[in-house]
């Protein structure tokens, strides 16, 4: 598994628009495969940061993924608000394998830890 970690810089008076633009996209990375952990927005401290996470099989499904959402007529409409609105400043993005195995083996994968806390 890999998971993309987009750090953003957007412009504060914008986050209507760029929240927008962020749920889109996690409709449309699981559209192609991924799995979408969600859009963190600014809350309190820094105004102008947001970060997304998304993960995908592998690199090269990612790769897939990138290639395939270039010519999406919905990815390419999402990428215009930008270019129209230009509440994206810039961003960087990561890449990251996760671990969710403790030191004994023992899994502590998401979904796991949300099945544990309905039946607990």
């Amino acid at each position: 598994m890999i998971t993309c970690h987009l750090r953003y810089i957007v412009d504060p008076y914008q986050l209507p628009a760029f929240e927008a633009y962020g749920k889109l996209w996690i409709r449309l990375v699981e559209k192609f495969g991924g799995v979408h952990h969600g859009y963190f927005m600014p809350s309190e401290g820094t105004s102008n940061v947001a970060l997304a996470m998304f993960s995908f099989a592998s690199l090269a499904a990612y790769e897939e993924y990138r290639e395939r959402a270039a010519t999406d007529p919905e990815c390419q409409a999402a990428f215009a608000m930008n270019e129209k609105d230009r509440f994206i400043v810039s961003y960087e993005r990561s890449f990251f394998r996760p671990v969710f195995e403790d030191d004994r083996g023992a899994s502590r994968a998401p979904s796991e830890r949300r099945t544990n806390a309905v039946t607990a």
